[in-house]
């Protein structure tokens, strides 16, 4: 059995809600599901959309559950171990292709982000996400289960080298169709994807850790730790010890 942290009284729950006038605004998009949970993976908040589409009266029923209590099987222990990761680690993710509940049970493809949420002191207390539907993949045929693993590979694996032939094959599909759903998808060629999920791994790396450039350079796939810099630089406009240091709140423009 795995462990798993206290459970804080419902009451503990309230810090994590947003405003109102922000969930009227989450309640306003019938395509997007919004939602916050606390540290142990409860929903502390959601809209309206995700009650619809699990059957629920109204958003209230979701509070205080987790998501292995409310998705069926696989994808109720799928998205919780997605939480835990993020709780766990800090690490968000970005834009990950994933099957969601539609209104009668049917299941659709969508893109989910979800990131830590933070006190003033860096702990982290919950996380904060949303799913985004994606109408032209709303059938769920073999090669798309495929190209998600595709995308979940390249999260999981930023450390080491990626081929694009070798990717390809992941999803039975040649470089070029490959790349052509990536930019379906995301509007970046597959190189340019994986370039930029690096750099979004690096910027959370320099802004919760200590760890030495050079580190954070082999984490997400650069041996050469002159090469990261360049490509940190050409994608943020800083090099990474410059973005820590603005990230922190004691910018030193100068560092290298």
């Amino acid at each position: 059995m795995t462990s798993r942290r206290p459970t804080p009284p419902l009451s503990d729950l309230t810090g994590l809600s947003p405003p109102p006038w922000l969930e009227a605004l989450y309640d306003a998009v019938p395509d997007t599901v919004f939602f916050i949970k606390d540290g142990t993976g409860r929903y502390s908040a959601a809209n309206q959309t995700l009650a619809a589409r699990l059957g629920l009266p109204h958003k209230t029923a979701l509070l205080g559950k987790t998501a292995r209590d409310v998705f069926p099987g696989v994808l109720g222990e799928r998205y919780a171990a997605q939480d835990e990761a993020v709780l766990s680690t800090g690490q968000a993710i970005s834009g990950v292709l994933e099957l969601h509940i539609y209104p009668g049970g049917s299941e659709g493809w969508c893109l989910t982000w979800k990131m830590p949420v933070t006190d003033e002191r860096g702990r982290i207390m919950g996380l904060a996400g949303m799913s985004r539907d994606l109408p032209a993949w709303s059938v769920v045929k073999p090669e798309n289960r495929k190209l998600a693993r595709v995308i979940e590979h390249i999260h999981r694996h930023l450390a080491e080298p990626m081929r694009i032939p070798d990717l390809a094959a992941m999803a039975g599909l040649s470089a070029y169709q490959l790349d052509q759903r990536v930019r379906q998808l995301f509007g970046v060629s597959t190189a340019q994807f994986i370039i930029r999920t690096r750099m979004n791994s690096a910027c959370q790396l320099l802004q919760r850790g200590r760890e030495a450039v050079s580190a954070v350079a082999l984490a997400c796939g650069y041996s050469d730790q002159a090469a990261f810099t360049r490509q940190f630089r050409q994608s943020t406009g800083l090099t990474p010890l410059q973005y820590r240091s603005l990230q922190r709140g004691t910018p030193d423009l100068r560092k290298r």
